[in-house]
């Protein structure tokens, strides 16, 4: 069965939907932290400016990623955290009495955060429920429900438990006619689709380095639409890095940044933007290139061995209608938690949500683990 010690063995990761991998990361990654050790514990007054640019450089190429003006960009501990700072800046003035719209399928800690900052911005978090049997929401009743009274829609670009894609340029079109604002949770597409922040426009977009980016947890990032930072939008938690000098101390002349990073607040951290810069230089590098076909390739292989084991496909099957993953729903009588680690002992490393089966391949993924999936998968 599949061996999982370096790059040439890791054969059976099919969990590029919880953390990516990518050749040559782990020295990538430990190089890049070595370096960070021997600068900041360098006797010098250099230590400052050398963390400051190393998180730049990854809000740099997060910006290139998405093709958004480096100005428009800023950075977050995690998804939650820089949609939490949006919708803090928009406030009562733009929230309240009105509808905040978001898919029964988003992913949760979103909602959590929705349910709470509701009580204190007074609006109305309106969730568009999955039908019965349905494995996500569909296109057609998330706009059935988007009218002129909501203020904000949030989009999940791809889904984490069906991998179902979200028909942007329908979506946005629809919302721009009801005057609403509209943001993008592209956490699960992030590095293995292509995203285009002004195709179709939309005002704010959150994800993490983590999954298809190959980073490290911690490293939250997000765009904001330059008219939004030209209305002056402020956040509701800002702090000293939130200025155009950050080293201003003295309080009668606090103002904000003049771009998003008014969205800065205390004291950043360095460490994970470190860890996950490797990463993102390398889907930026002509090594990436390939990487869609090669998942798609071996997502067709999956879903036709679990068509042939009996197990329900989650994800559409329609591939212009689904992210990197392949999601199934395991029969009632097998022990989903089980089943995984019998894989994972095996070499094939899967998660579930539930009864649902997640999988999703990726560069160092090999076709061997179709054989692996074959031998191991028991019929429904």
């Amino acid at each position: 069965m599949i061996k999982l010690n370096d790059d040439s063995t890791r054969a059976g990761w099919l969990l590029y939907h919880s953390v990516g991998m990518f050749p040559g990361q782990e020295d990538a990654v430990r190089g890049a932290l070595d370096a960070f050790a021997s600068n900041w514990c360098r006797p010098d007054l250099q230590r400052w400016d050398y963390g400051l640019k190393a998180r730049r450089e990854v809000l740099d190429m997060w910006a290139r990623l998405v093709h958004a003006p480096a100005h428009a960009v800023f950075a977050a501990e995690n998804v939650t955290d820089a949609f939490a700072r949006f919708v803090g800046a928009l406030g009562r003035t733009r929230l309240e009495g009105r509808r905040v719209l978001i898919a029964g399928d988003c992913f949760p800690s979103l909602h959590y955060m929705l349910s709470s900052m509701a009580k204190v911005l007074g609006f109305t978090l309106d969730t568009v429920p999955l039908e019965d049997n349905a494995a996500y929401v569909s296109d057609d009743a998330f706009i059935a429900r988007w009218q002129d009274d909501v203020a904000l829609a949030i989009v999940t670009w791809v889904t984490s438990t069906a991998s179902k894609r979200a028909d942007l340029e329908r979506l946005v079109a629809h919302g721009r006619a009801q005057g609403s604002l509209i943001a993008v949770d592209i956490t699960q597409g992030a590095g293995i689709l292509d995203f285009d922040v002004n195709a179709p426009a939309v005002d704010f977009v959150g994800t993490t380095t983590l999954k298809w980016l190959c980073g490290a947890p911690g490293t939250g990032l997000a765009y904001l639409n330059p008219a939004l930072i030209d209305e002056k939008l402020a956040p509701m938690v800002q702090g000293w890095f939130s200025q155009p000098d950050p080293f201003n101390w003295d309080l009668s002349r606090f103002s904000l940044a003049a771009d998003a990073r008014r969205f800065d607040h205390g004291t950043p951290s360095f460490l994970p933007f470190v860890a996950s810069a490797p990463g993102l230089a390398w889907r930026l590098s002509p090594e990436a290139a390939g990487m869609r076909e090669h998942n798609l390739a071996l997502s067709r292989q999956l879903i036709a061995l679990c068509d042939e084991k009996g197990y329900a496909l989650r994800s559409p099957r329609d591939e212009a209608q689904r992210g990197g993953s392949v999601m199934v729903d395991l029969p009632a009588h097998l022990a989903a938690a089980a089943l995984e680690t019998v894989l994972a002992a095996n070499g094939v490393l899967v998660d579930t949500r539930g009864q649902t089966l997640r999988l999703s391949p990726g560069v160092l993924t090999e076709p061997a683990v179709i054989d692996s999936l074959s031998a191991l998968l028991p019929a429904a």
